[in-house]
């Protein structure tokens, strides 16, 4: 059978196969994933319902399995847990990856493991990448949530945390909720208060990344470390 011929949910396999998964749209993607639709719904309009509502694969990449729920054919637990496991595989990989090579041997996966833990969350949340002695990833804690300034944000936690890790270095992170990543005068004086906190116990900050959907500012390329 031709692929023209086939039905609308089978094409996209039929062109992954024939061309790459790099040639298929997120939604082409995602409905390989969904495999069914719903009663006059396709599985490729379901998969765009679904990336509509999460503001994109990015956005669903943050999504949890309750979050999932309220998209009319996701109801069942099967086809929620399938794809949750999908999103999981994706961010563990991204930390594999930086756990076995420097976090600037490849600075744009850096910024996609941060969009992914922290762009599409309602709230600003303080993060921290802990860096062994040659700059490869120990763990990622979400530290502090709330507004982020010089009194929600406690030097003394994040020393402590890296003393635990026996980190050599971080990287500071942030999420902006308002979509804007430039760095505010209370993130530049955050900044300044941390690094001078954990020089004190030997750890270098080696960038303070701001993330919002989209998009992701690094204050080292700006200058302001």
């Amino acid at each position: 059978m031709s692929p023209l011929n086939l039905p609308p949910e089978a094409r996209p396999r039929e062109k992954l196969i024939a061309r790459g998964a790099g040639a298929l749209s997120d939604a082409e993607l995602l409905a390989l994933l969904l495999r069914t639709g719903l009663a006059g719904k396709s599985v490729l309009m379901l998969a765009q319902e679904l990336l509509d509502a999460f503001g994109g694969m990015a956005g669903l990449l943050q999504a949890k399995l309750d979050d999932l729920k309220r998209i009319k054919g996701l109801g069942g637990t099967a086809k929620r847990a399938e794809l949750s496991a999908v999103l999981e595989l994706a961010r563990r990989a991204l930390a594999q990856q930086l756990s076995e090579r420097a976090v600037f041997d490849s600075p744009d996966a850096v910024r996609r493991y941060l969009q992914l833990h922290l762009a599409h969350k309602g709230h600003e949340v303080f993060a921290v990448l802990f860096l062994d002695s040659q700059n490869r990833l120990l763990a990622f804690e979400e530290l502090f949530r709330g507004t982020i300034n010089q009194t929600s944000v406690y030097p003394r936690e994040v020393v402590l945390r890296a003393l635990h890790h026996q980190a050599g270095a971080v990287v500071l992170a942030h999420n902006h909720p308002s979509g804007q990543v430039q760095p505010s005068a209370a993130d530049q004086a955050l900044t300044q208060h941390l690094k001078a906190a954990l020089g004190l116990i030997d750890v270098r900050v080696l960038d303070h990344l701001i993330v919002a959907p989209g998009q992701a500012l690094s204050m080292a390329e700006e200058g302001l470390l």
